[in-house]
């Protein structure tokens, strides 16, 4: 009996040492090359059974070599390691037909596993799918943590099928990302993806916004309207919040998902559903179906492939190259160029970060506007972070975390903390102006740093007259960042 022999393909001879010696114990046949240019002749002379490249490689890209192959070899598997570990990695391989991908350092048995899969698989040719033409721009997900390696992997596999998927993770864990990501390196992406929001919708109004109406069917309604369902017609329809679903709109949907057709409201006519659904929750759907708040045959019917993202507090160490990443964007959004030092990175790492991404998102462009300074210090990460804290335990309840203090609580806590450090009221004459000054403060440094920098756009959120606001921010003395205000 012949023993299948194993093509590898990588720069580092330690790498290729290492994988010749574990597969060699495994009792397979190994060859193997430091460059792209040896791999070819092999494999152009109808040597190995299955092929281990990396992609980086003096002289050519290992992902550029998977489409070569294919057209002379398409039954040959190939499988492909990197140390880009980028999401975009992982979906190129898997469009151009690797059989599988895995970011370095990988586990050696885990990969003797995918080695043993591959070469049990039949002898069949595994198609490549075209990839989206802008591809090398896009970069939806950042984060080379162990979790956002197999939610990369997950994603890759999905482009070539198109299966239904439940994403579940916090508020700002970036569900929509994942969405969008899912749907444009799909079959679909050249259909629209359309988003709606179950929680925002009133839920006498969910069914008319999901399969349309038709002229007359109810008070007010003039014309034929397109639901979501037909707007998403030929792509994916990204049904965000599916657990705030109220009863009767989860057995419509239910409906659509089983018989692949619905009616609009006050409609007769079956209109079919050529969608590609995902959907995504914060919600335990578990929980909700044991409180008769969710249905449990439509759990099931989405949640054919479950994704779970992890909050922030899971993956602190992605927290610096997330930063960067949008201290990038801000630059490239207009804002000054901003670096982070060294104790800054340190302390963004030991933030729990309740907002998750979001929430890092939204620090990292407030400090790009904000901070007179071109490099970021720990002392104002602590300080900015010290602001957005939670306020203590409620009163009464230690242990317990109280909910968002309301603002008129927070303003007669601080009111009250004031008159008492001046309990003998004298040369103390201007205690409104005081006050509101500390409140108008940060409501217009925070505005503009919401609009980014944009004094018309703040003026208008704030319904100030602009030459009011620009009289503000002197008086206030709010920093302006030049070329931004």
């Amino acid at each position: 009996m012949t023993l299948p022999t194993i093509l590898i393909a990588d720069d580092d001879r330690s790498i290729r040492t290492v994988l010749t010696q574990a597969l060699g114990r495994a009792g397979y046949q190994v060859r193997s090359s430091g460059n792209a240019a040896t791999l070819w002749r092999w494999v152009e002379d109808g040597e190995g059974d299955l092929v281990i490249t990396d992609v980086v490689m003096p002289d050519e890209n290992g992902l550029d070599l998977i489409p070569r192959i294919k057209r002379i070899r398409p039954d040959l598997r190939i499988i492909v390691m990197s140390a880009q570990s980028t999401l975009m990695t992982a979906v190129k391989a898997a469009q151009r037909g690797a059989f599988e991908y895995l970011p370095k350092p990988f586990d050696l048995t885990e990969l003797l596993a995918v080695v043993g899969r591959a070469l049990a698989q039949p002898n069949e040719p595994t198609a490549s799918n075209p990839e989206p033409k802008d591809a090398e721009e896009r970069l939806p997900l950042i984060g080379r943590s162990a979790v956002m390696q197999e939610i990369y992997r997950t994603i890759a596999r999905l482009t070539t099928a198109d299966l239904t998927v439940m994403i579940n993770g916090e508020s700002g864990t970036g569900k929509e990302l994942v969405a969008r990501a899912l749907h444009d390196y799909g079959k679909r992406r050249a259909g629209p993806f359309v988003p709606i929001n179950m929680a925002a919708i009133p839920r006498e109004l969910i069914e008319s916004e999901l399969f349309g109406h038709e002229r007359g069917a109810f008070t007010g309604a003039t014309n034929r309207s397109q639901g979501r369902f037909e707007q998403a017609n030929g792509g994916t329809l990204f049904l965000d919040e599916i657990g705030d679903m109220p009863p009767e709109a989860q057995t419509r949907l239910l409906r659509v998902l089983q018989e692949g057709e619905f009616t609009s409201v006050g409609g007769r006519q079956p209109i079919k559903a050529n969608v590609r659904i995902i959907a995504a929750t914060h919600r335990d759907l578990r929980t909700a179906i044991r409180q008769g708040q969710f249905r449990e045959d439509l759990f099931y019917r989405l949640n054919v492939v479950p994704i779970r993202l992890p909050p922030l507090r899971e993956r602190a160490e992605d927290v610096p190259l997330l930063a960067r990443h949008f201290l990038d964007r801000a630059r490239d959004d207009g804002l000054p160029a901003k670096m982070l030092d060294q104790g800054a990175i340190d302390r963004l790492r030991q933030h729990d970060w309740p907002g998750n991404v979001r929430e890092l998102e939204n620090v990292m462009r407030r400090l790009a506007a904000l901070c007179p300074d071109e490099t970021i210090s720990a002392e104002v990460i602590s300080a900015e972070l010290t602001d957005l804290s939670p306020p203590p335990a409620a009163a009464g309840n230690p242990g317990v975390t109280a909910g968002p203090e309301p603002m008129v609580t927070a303003v007669e806590r601080h009111i009250r903390e004031f008159l008492a450090a001046h309990n003998d009221g004298l040369g103390v004459t201007d205690i409104y102006d005081k006050i509101i000054a500390e409140v108008e403060r940060p409501l217009i440094r925070m505005t503009l740093a919401a609009t980014r920098g944009n004094q018309i756009k703040a003026a208008a959120m704030l319904g100030l007259n602009r030459n009011t606001l620009r009289k503000k921010i002197r008086d206030l003395e709010i920093p302006v960042i030049r070329g931004l205000m």
